[in-house]
Order: structure tokens, then C-alpha cells, then sequence
């Protein structure tokens, strides 16, 4: 009665008892359950065990987040995504997320000491003392590492991304938050793989692809260039074009120095302060790219291959289809045999340090069967980086980033990455390597690279065109290859075949109003990556 009242009542023999703890009352099994409903409701049990004014108040509060996060799940998944990369948001969530665990902890707490009966015994206190000990740890542990994945987040971010101060000859220059692709309907971004690892002397690119990306669909194409690329041009309104007015041509010396793979490392060494960049040698690569493919390339993102290895064993491993022997150490040049080799096979889980040499192994194999790997591996990791591997494993995948990754892409542009990379991961990627089999690296018919691109980004293209409903006005040109002198931007594309000898079969764009020089390109043009990686041993029919 008194506790229904809020009065302290009169005894039979006049004395009084308070109300707050009777000497009897809810036995020690509901305290359990009232606790326990409170840890699920956090409120639930403050509200039944009488405190209903703080109850009703946590259980609101609890109602009203639980269904905004239930909203923004359902129907702001790009916004949420994009606010896990943002700075200021990974900031805010660092501190917030543990103090709902504290607040929650605090409720738990106030819950069971609220409902524990007076007269439980020293035991039943033992286990009840237990139980909430495991409860607070059950709620507050994963809040906790939330803010601190959220914290580690932020420190990569820091750490890898260029700050918006940055300096960049060639980054966009007309982008926003709110238009980050500044009008383009493409963003072109380089990716090199770098050898800058123990006892190197500096980078030089063993990889050397660029991945055009459709805005609108995320349909890709992956354009893959030997590093052994000689006859290299700098666009002729680049400072580079008058100490090179040749490009990277045959020269005296070494000839490894007039490919394309030591712009990166020569440009910078050469001519220190030719251009204002906080990354000359990435600046100089693209701009060189950039003339070959007859493409605006905007980002770069350089990965240091002797760190590799630990971002995929951070990611669990990558699954691929390994074709031919593929060795394990060794040099033909010094005469050394591999010490081991991955075998072919298909679906074949590779570790970091298996994953590292399918992606660079050399003896017995030439640079363009290992440029075909290579853009294997990176369908594999585009594939398999799921969000739930990456939740579980996020603290050692941004570890490894913060030594392994360079990049000019700005922080501020992250969340409208992070969305497009969600529509690369669910469209269609097709690729072309310029192995020997389509070019002559030695004496590159740049012209040919040239309309091959055009044609690949046009079929991309219109193979995006045909998911929208509402068609899109051609265009003349695309504004990302103006320094080629033809447009990409028709709106139309379809898939055309691939290297035939090299990825099997092909598919045909079903394009009968293609002009000859188009069909010839298409005999030689891009393929798609699932036809490339699949598993063809060689010798196979």
C-alpha cells in the first residue's frame, strides 16, 4: 500500500516502515524478468516496477530512436553509407555511440536495483549481481567498438585521403559535396600498383590500369596498359610536353627509363618542382595516361603492393580461377626456379601472400598474362569486399589502408564515392588489357588505343542505357575525352567482345549500324570481366 500511495505507512505497532524497499515483495524471479525486459526495452522495466514517469520517458526516447534508425535503414541507405565516411559524422558518432552504451548500462542498473527484492539472499544478490554484469557488457561492448571503429575511420580518413588544400595539376578542379563529379557523366580514376616495398628504391607502377566509371549506372570500364609502354606523349599544354617535347621517347641510358611505369618515379627525380603538385610523379602518370587513352583522368589511387598482402588477409582472402602454373618466387634472369607455385584450379581461396604473387608472379610468365591476373584479382576484391566482411574486419582493413593506399581523391568527396561504389559493385564491368596481342608496346599505335577506348565507353554506355527508363539526349562529346578530339558521349552501348585468345568467348554488341573501324575494334575490344576471370585452363577447348 505504501508504495501504491507514495506514503510511508503506519505499522500495527506504530512503527514505520519506508516505502522504497518493502521487507517483502516482488519475488527474485520477476526482478530477473523485470530486468531483462528492461535491457530489451530500455524503460520496460523502470515503467513496471512503479517508476512510471522516468520509464515512460526512456521508453519514448528509446521508440523514437530505434524508429529512426529503423527509417533510415530502409529508405536511407546511400545517406547512412555516406555518412560512415564523413568526418564530421564518424566525429559525432566516436563519442555518441559509447555514451548510449553508458546510458543504457545506467538503465540496466537502475532497472535491477529498483526492482531487487529486500529480503533476496546473498546468493540470489551473487547471481543477480552476475546477470547484470552480462547484460551491461552485452550492450555496451558493441557500442563501444562502434565508436571505436567509427574513431579508427576517421583517422584513416584522415590519414589516406587529400585534404581540400591538397595540391593537384590535375585533380577536377569544379567539384562539390553537392555536385562531386562537377557535370561529368564519368570519372576516370587510375589505379597503379606500386612496388615500393622492402629494399625497392622508390615507386615505380607494376600495374597500371584505369577504371572509367558511368555515374549514372556504375557500369565500368577497366583499361589495363603495359608498364613497359615506351613512346609515352604528355599533353601538349602540360609543362611536361616542353622538357619532354617528345614524350618518353627512345633515349640514351637504361632503357626500363623510357617506359611508361618510371614517369612516376623519373619525372620527379629529372625536373624537382616542374609541377606544383604534392604527388609530382602521380600527376605526371596521369597526365601521361590521360594522352595514351585520349582521357581526363581525375583521381589516382596508388596501392603499395608490399602491403597487399595484408588487405587481403584483412579481407578474409579472395576466391579466384587460377588458369596456368603460377610461380612462387624465382628469376629467370639469375637463373633461380621458383621455390613453389600455385597450381590452376577453379575457385581457389587465396590468402595475402598467394593472393600477392597470382597478381605478380613472373617467372615464365610475360607482363601481359600477368596484367590479365592483376585485373582478376581486383574483380575478386570488388566481389567478395561485402559490407559484412568488412563490418567484422574493419579495424584491420583500415590499418592496413593507412600504408598501403595514396590517393588525391578529397575527403569531402567520400559519401558520393562510397554510393558509386555500390552501383560498380551491382553493374557491369568490361575491360580491355593492351597486351602484345592488340598493340606493340615497343612502337604503340596510339591512335588505335584511342578508338578502341571510344568505342568501349560507347558500348558501355548504351548497355546502361537500355536499365533506364527515361532515355538521355545524345551527346557530341563527352567532356571527359576532350583531349582526344572525339566524343564517348553517345548514350547508347552495348557489351562487345573481349580479346578473344586470351578470355575465350566473346559476345557481339548486335550493333548492325557500326561502321567497318568499329567492327574491326569490337574483334579486339572489351570483354567482360566474369568471361576473362572465369576458369579456362590452359589447352582447354
Amino acid at each position: 500500500m505504501g508504495l501504491e500511495t507514495g506514503r510511508i505507512s503506519p505499522r500495527r505497532d506504530g512503527a514505520r516502515v519506508s516505502p522504497a524497499r518493502p521487507a517483502s515483495g516482488p519475488s527474485f524471479l520477476r526482478a530477473v524478468l523485470v530486468t531483462l525486459l528492461g535491457t530489451l526495452i530500455p524503460g520496460s522495466g523502470l515503467f513496471a516496477a512503479g517508476r512510471r514517469r522516468l520509464g515512460a520517458g526512456v521508453m519514448t526516447v528509446t521508440v523514437l530512436l530505434v524508429g529512426l534508425l529503423g527509417y533510415l535503414a530502409a529508405n536511407q541507405r546511400e545517406k547512412v553509407l555516406a555518412w560512415l565516411v564523413d568526418e564530421g559524422s564518424l566525429g559525432f558518432l566516436a563519442v555518441a555511440l559509447p555514451t548510449v552504451g553508458l546510458a543504457w548500462t545506467a538503465v540496466i542498473v537502475g532497472t535491477y536495483r529498483t526492482v531487487l527484492p529486500a529480503a533476496a539472499t546473498a546468493v540470489q544478490r551473487l547471481v543477480g549481481s552476475v546477470l547484470v554484469a552480462v547484460l551491461t557488457f552485452s550492450v555496451l561492448t558493441p557500442l563501444a567498438v562502434a565508436g571505436r571503429y567509427a574513431q579508427v575511420g576517421n583517422n584513416t580518413i584522415g590519414k589516406v585521403f587529400a585534404s581540400a588544400d591538397s595540391k593537384s595539376v590535375t585533380r577536377p578542379k569544379n567539384v562539390t559535396r553537392e555536385d562531386p563529379w562537377g557535370g561529368r557523366d564519368r570519372v576516370n580514376i587510375l589505379l597503379l600498383g606500386g612496388d615500393g616495398g622492402k629494399g625497392r628504391i622508390g615507386i615505380r607502377p607494376d600495374s597500371i590500369q584505369l577504371a572509367s566509371i558511368d555515374t549514372r549506372t556504375g557500369n565500368t570500364v577497366l583499361l589495363g596498359l603495359p608498364r613497359n609502354l615506351e613512346k609515352v606523349p604528355f599533353p601538349e599544354d602540360s609543362p611536361l610536353a616542353e622538357v619532354y617535347p617528345d614524350g618518353v621517347f627512345d633515349g640514351p641510358g637504361d632503357r626500363l627509363e623510357w617506359m611508361l611505369n618510371a614517369i612516376y618515379k623519373d619525372v620527379p627525380e629529372q625536373h624537382p618542382g616542374l609541377l606544383d603538385s604534392d604527388n609530382p610523379g602521380a600527376d605526371a602518370t596521369k597526365l601521361a595516361v590521360g594522352e595514351v587513352l585520349g582521357l581526363e583522368v581525375h583521381y589516382y589511387v596508388l596501392i603499395n603492393l608490399d602491403g597487399f598482402t595484408e588487405l587481403i588477409n584483412a579481407l578474409g582472402g579472395i576466391t579466384v580461377n587460377v588458369n596456368t602454373r603460377v610461380a612462387i618466387g624465382g628469376s629467370q634472369d639469375e637463373g633461380r626456379p621458383p621455390h613453389d607455385w600455385i597450381e590452376p584450379g577453379p575457385n581457389q581461396h587465396l590468402d595475402g601472400y598467394h593472393a600477392l604473387w597470382f597478381a605478380r608472379g613472373r617467372y615464365g610468365s610475360s607482363d601481359y598474362e600477368r596484367m590479365e591476373r592483376q585485373r582478376c584479382a581486383i574483380k575478386a576484391i570488388i566481389d567478395q569486399a561485402n559490407p559484412q566482411k568488412v563490418l567484422t574486419r574493419y579495424e584491420a582493413i583500415a590499418k592496413s589502408s593507412e600504408d598501403l593506399v595514396y590517393t588525391d581523391i578529397p575527403r569531402e568527396l567520400l559519401p558520393a564515392f562510397v554510393n558509386l561504389s555500390l552501383k560498380v559493385k551491382n553493374a557491369k564491368v568490361t575491360s580491355i588489357a593492351f597486351t602484345n596481342k592488340i598493340i606493340k608496346p615497343w612502337d604503340p599505335d596510339y591512335d588505335k588505343i584511342r578508338s578502341m577506348v571510344r568505342k568501349a565507353i560507347r558500348d558501355s554506355e548504351r548497355d546502361g542505357s537500355k536499365k533506364t527508363t527515361k532515355p538521355k539526349p545524345k551527346k557530341t562529346a563527352s567532356p571527359d575525352s576532350t583531349d582526344a578530339g572525339e566524343g564517348s558521349g553517345s548514350s547508347e552501348t552495348s557489351e562487345s567482345s573481349g580479346d578473344a585468345e586470351s578470355s575465350g568467348d566473346t559476345e557481339s554488341s548486335g550493333d548492325t549500324g557500326s561502321s567497318q573501324d568499329e567492327s574491326k575494334d569490337s574483334e579486339e575490344g572489351a570483354t567482360s570481366l566474369e568471361d576473362a576471370c572465369a576458369y579456362r585452363p590452359q589447352g582447354a577447348g
